[in-house]
């Protein structure tokens, strides 16, 4: 393919500006070895629509206000090129990112263009075109940095031997600086790892291992010190230099920085107040009377110039007058026509080099659960906290149990019946709880991965919530197996290892059912104590109803009736009380004969109390259980189904 022509303007650099910029199409060292890429973005604009009051006010929430957050902003970058997006905080420099990379919700209305190469894209080339590192870095803490992008590598690329995935991630280590921390874990802000440097660089990492050619970045400097902001930006204006398209927004940078950003973009209230090279954006404001004092940082200067001042009003209303009237000097400069004119003229080249996809030769889908599978579990194994949390707050439930009652009896006066019935009602009830703190204290952090991920192309949401649903069952097993050996036999529950296997396997399901619904729930509600209350309820309703220890199913209202159907914890009871009392005989006392009138005495067998409470249940045994375990593939096909959901609408 032949060479782009040049489309940007030249300028002789003032003071401020040390050396000439290298990234110009005629002046770039790569532009006469191969095509340049170009990025151009037309007039976009984007605006949302609000409800005017709360809920509870339904004449003012039935009224909408539309709200414009962009307005006809058009940009156009070169392959070599680093931009800067300025703006105060809601000018709307992220979701200019966002339009720009096909990330902004669909609850909006999208107008304008965004071409690469001249071409136009769809809405399903956007997430293979672009590369996006967010502002906050979402990581698996408990992952080495070279861990972290040996599974991404592995999640990129089809088909590559283990030595391939390990030249590549040591390669783009190298680039970053990363190879002295390769063997450091991440961690996160509860305990050490790596510092929010070499974090930032791992996002970067991540992203370079798809091989993009634009790559953008929201905030990249933000929570750092300002040497090591300063260091980002530089290995950012170096990935520039190597045939790609960097495009940041940024907060106050440092004005040794000016010299390293090719063309400097700023943003108010949604409008592009100036677009260009450092050296037009000097000769720009000094054209409209506001040239930068001698020893000010420019950034600073023309960031507080295009700022609304809302101290008073009669600054806000001064101030406003003068962005508005520094905005209509950019429209009708020459620098906004050339913007203009270099965009269309791109689309009119008959030679365009094609559009620069990511790579794509992603590993299929039960590769991509296998990867996932070893990552969840090498990342749990190595967090102490939570694999003692997982593997014995059964266990720690089961001992109060124990200790409380310390050994059931057969004798009626004793209690024999009540104390068997309040310890099925406590295990049926307490393991459904205990699988929800697992899920609420474990998987929003992975949500948060598979969010990021996901939108990236790597995988989508309902595989990791699959590999997470894989990876908890040998972890249930073991747990509710040690549960059950210690509180079974210490309780003197029915002396036989067949009943001893279907207790375990009764008690299992409610705890992986409590776990999944908690899954579900949270691929629909983002805040994990609401979910904890909602999962909590329901199995206090459930208990309640579906149970019959409370009051017996048959004499319950209608409406209550056919809803303990739809309770596991019927099933589950059904099949723990079938199991203790079927076959166990009760004595009255010392003596048969002492306490023959007394009406405790009068249930004799465990037949006969199964009969009172639960009639037909021994014929039932085998379906319960079918009923019970039908609940986990349910929930988990829901969670699927509802994941994908979350996918749309949380994705492009």
């Amino acid at each position: 393919m032949s060479e782009f022509p040049s489309l940007t303007g030249d300028g002789a650099l003032g003071s401020q500006v040390k050396g000439s910029h290298q990234s110009s199409l005629e002046e770039g060292p790569m532009g006469a070895s191969r095509p340049r890429h170009s990025l151009g973005v037309l007039h976009v604009s984007y605006s949302v629509s609000n409800r005017v009051g709360p809920w509870w006010d339904i004449a003012s929430h039935q009224q909408r206000w539309n709200r414009q957050i962009l307005k006809d902003i058009s940009l156009y970058v070169e392959s070599g090129q680093i931009m800067c997006i300025l703006g105060s905080s809601g000018s709307g420099k992220t979701t200019l990112l966002d339009a720009i990379s096909g990330r902004l919700r669909r609850t909006g209305t999208l107008l304008g263009e965004v071409y690469v190469n001249g071409r136009p894209l769809r809405r399903d080339q956007f997430q293979d075109c672009f590369s996006y590192v967010m502002q906050s870095d979402t990581f698996l803490s408990s992952l080495t940095v070279r861990e972290t992008l040996r599974y991404t590598a592995m999640l990129t690329t089809r088909h590559g031997s283990a030595d391939f995935f390990q030249k590549k991630v040591e390669a783009v280590m190298a680039e970053l600086n990363l190879s002295h921390v390769a063997d450091k874990m991440i961690g996160n802000y509860n305990f050490g790892g790596i510092s929010s440097g070499e974090r930032r660089r791992v996002s970067i990492a991540v992203q370079l291992l798809q091989d993009p050619k634009i790559m953008m970045f929201d905030e990249p400097t933000t929570g750092l010190d300002s040497m090591t902001a300063n260091q980002i930006i530089y290995l950012l204006a170096e990935l520039a230099r190597r045939d790609r398209i960097v495009i940041l927004t940024i907060h106050q940078p440092r004005s040794e920085l000016f010299q390293h950003f090719d063309k400097i973009a700023i943003l108010t209230f949604g409008e592009l107040v100036f677009c260009g090279t450092p050296v037009e954006m000097l000769d720009f404001f000094n054209n409209c009377g506001y040239p930068c004092p001698e020893h000010s940082n420019p950034f600073d200067f023309y960031m507080d110039l295009t700022s609304v001042d809302f101290q008073s009003k009669e600054r806000e209303i001064e101030t406003y007058k003068q962005v508005q009237m520094l905005e209509s000097a950019y429209k009708e400069s020459a620098i906004c026509r050339r913007t203009l004119e270099n965009i269309e003229r791109t689309k009119c080249l008959k030679t365009l080099p094609m559009v620069p996809f990511k790579t794509k030769d992603l590993p299929g889908t039960l590769c991509k659960l296998g990867i996932l599978l070893r990552r969840l579990t090498r990342n749990l194994r190595r967090n102490k906290q939570a694999m003692i949390m997982r593997l014995l707050q059964n266990l720690i439930m089961g001992l109060f149990v124990i200790f409380f009652l310390l050994r059931v009896q057969n004798d009626m006066l004793k209690g024999a019946v009540q104390d068997r019935v309040g310890l099925m009602y406590q295990f049926v009830g307490a393991t459904p709880y205990t699988g929800m703190l697992n899920a609420v204290t474990l998987f929003p952090v992975l949500r948060a991965v598979s969010d990021q991920e996901s939108l990236d192309g790597l995988y989508e949401k309902w595989q990791m919530l699959l590999a997470y649903v894989l990876h908890i069952l040998p972890f249930s097993i073991v747990a509710t197996v040690l549960f059950s050996s210690v509180s079974y036999w210490t309780l003197g529950l029915y002396p036989e290892a067949a009943q001893f296997v279907y207790f375990s396997a009764a008690l299992l399901a409610p705890h992986l059912i409590g776990e999944c619904l908690t899954l579900v729930l949270l691929g629909i509600i983002q805040n994990p104590n609401i979910v904890n209350s909602i999962v909590a309820l329901l199995s206090i309703s459930g208990l309640l109803v579906g149970s019959g220890f409370v009051r017996n199913i048959e004499e319950m209202n209608l409406p209550f009736r056919i809803y303990s159907y739809f309770t596991f914890q019927k099933y589950c009871c059904e099949i723990l009380i079938v199991n203790e009392f079927y076959g166990l005989n009760f004595t009255c006392g010392n003596s048969n004969n002492s306490a023959i009138d007394n009406p405790i005495c009068a249930i004799t067998q465990g037949i006969h109390f199964i009969e009172r409470t639960y009639p037909g249940a021994t014929s039932r045994f085998t379906i319960n259980f079918l009923m019970l375990y039908a609940y986990i593939p349910v929930l988990v096909i829901l969670g699927i189904v509802v994941f994908k959901i979350r996918d749309h609408l949380i994705s492009r």
